[in-house]
């Protein structure tokens, strides 16, 4: 292999001040919020370290799991397995700890641009060894020593944080964007509940309540099963062996495509007609919430189009001339009674009369129309930076091989601090 002058192909474990693996034994979690949270391979995705679903711990086992080492900003985190070589940075401060199955590394600032390794780790030199080491015959994993042994092709720490900088400008409009999602997000669930839960809608002060079995409602509300708000629909999945089914122009949800805002921005798998028609599913429209009912259960996501989805998932529906966003609120709502009625031998699983056994509170359609027109333009706009964030994924993506290869050189692009690394 040709090396681009002045990029040397280098050990990892020479240019890190530590790699470290994590303890080998999963960590007593509690099921409520603390400062405490335990990352594990699931939240590793992608370039990044999502912190939005992870476990949490009491501080003593916290501090018995961060023993060798505190994790810290910047550290980049590798999955050895389950899946192999996902990769994501912490970019916060948050009191951290690794589950199983995964390997810190913190760059050696002398040397290595922790930034740098992180775009490294996804370019194909780093991930085609990644595969290389990976044995198991059910499950891909990496050994520690291996993960040790991984091989950069290294530039000079200038030339780092050049390729650095042109990626990271990338995930810092993805974060901004994020955040902005996060926080209309909120705005949306919050005016739900004041309108819906605590009933502070317009012209509440003139309507009289009643009683219910979930408490004082508005006169003219009801309390129904879920069922009467939402018809719930099933879906299928064709066999994997046969090719002529996948691989078309039709996206295919499952609960791993469950996104962690609001819209599903892309799916793993793509099937066609005949696939579609083979499984006897159905396409369902772009007003769909689609819920996951087995495995992990109740994570809720909205289709910007026409899609399909496999058996693990229902496609709910909103019927009796409610809105899409109403119900996907409503749903969201219900989903810890969801979870609590769920059952399974070995994985969790909810059926349709599960739907049948939650109830929720119906309002009255002229409230719930109002509704539906004043939270439109917030899950417009969700859906509007997510699409652009998808945008940047990709053209990110196109440039990060090229530039963590040598193939593009980054010698003429000037850096904000550029006296500063003169001296580097």
């Amino acid at each position: 292999m040709s090396l681009k002058r002045g990029w040397k192909d280098t050990c990892i474990d020479d240019i890190c001040e530590s790699i470290i693996d994590c303890v080998n034994k999963t960590a007593p979690t509690v099921d409520y919020v603390t400062p405490y949270k335990m990352i594990r391979t699931t939240n590793v995705r992608n370039g990044w370290i999502d912190l939005a679903s992870v476990k949490y711990v009491e501080k003593p086992i916290y501090e018995k799991w961060t023993r060798r080492q505190v994790p810290q900003k910047g550290d980049v985190i590798l999955t050895r397995e389950a899946p192999l070589g996902e990769v994501g940075m912490l970019r916060k401060s948050d009191s951290v700890f690794l589950g199983q199955r995964l390997v810190s590394y913190r760059a050696d600032p002398e040397r290595l641009d922790n930034r740098f390794l992180l775009y490294a780790f996804q370019g194909e030199y780093l991930q085609s060894q990644i595969r290389a080491l990976g044995s198991g015959a059910t499950v891909e994993h990496m050994r520690v020593p291996d993960a040790k042994r991984l091989r950069v092709l290294l530039p000079p720490l200038r030339t780092q944080l050049r390729i650095a900088s042109i990626l990271s400008a990338y995930d810092d409009l993805i974060e901004n964007n994020t955040r902005r999602i996060e926080i209309l997000e909120e705005m949306a669930r919050r005016l739900y509940e004041e309108w819906f839960v605590h009933f502070r809608f317009p012209g509440h002060e003139e309507v009289r309540f009643k009683e219910s079995e979930l408490g004082r409602i508005p006169e003219g509300w009801e309390c129904m099963p879920f069922t009467a708000l939402a018809d719930v629909l099933s879906g299928g999945t064709p066999k994997k062996s046969e090719e002529r089914f996948w691989g078309g122009s039709i996206p295919f949800f499952t609960p791993r495509d469950a996104p962690s805002a609001y819209y599903v921005s892309e799916t793993a798998s793509t099937i066609t007609d005949m696939g579609l028609a083979k499984c006897n599913s159905k396409l369902y429209p772009k007003d769909t919430v689609f819920i996951t009912a087995r495995g992990t259960v109740g994570k809720t996501a909205l289709a910007p189009c026409d899609m399909a989805m496999n058996q693990s998932c229902y496609a709910l529906r909103a019927k009796n001339g409610f809105g899409q966003f109403f119900l996907f609120l409503a749903i969201r709502e219900a989903v810890c009674d969801l979870k609590n009625r769920s059952h399974g031998a070995v994985f969790d699983t909810i059926i349709v009369d599960t739907f049948r056994q939650i109830s929720v509170i119906i309002p009255d359609l002229e409230v719930a129309h109002i509704f539906e027109d004043k939270v439109r333009p917030i899950f417009d706009l969700v859906l509007s930076l997510q699409k652009k964030n998808s945008n940047l994924r990709a053209q990110r993506d196109l440039l990060l091989p090229k530039l963590v290869s040598g193939e593009i050189d980054v010698s003429h692009i000037p850096l904000p601090d550029d006296k500063e690394v003169e001296a580097a």
